[in-house]
């Protein structure tokens, strides 16, 4: 049996850590305005930015080895 890629392992746990985070009842929690922009869209862009920068950390550690 083949080892699986630990890279691969790390990005697949990222993934579903997302899932949940990105979901409905998450992102209707956040209400009200931030300098006139709604809170849940905050929010949904800053889970996704900070899932896309966890992913490149992980993508650079392989190529840091």
């Amino acid at each position: 049996m083949r080892r699986a890629n630990p890279v691969r392992q790390k990005l697949t746990a990222l993934g579903l850590l997302g899932m949940p985070l990105l979901t409905y009842p998450l992102l209707a929690l956040p209400e009200g305005h931030l300098a006139d922009i709604p809170a849940s869209y905050l929010y949904l862009f800053a889970v996704w930015a900070g899932l896309i920068a966890l992913a490149a950390l992980v993508a650079e550690q392989r190529g840091a080895k």
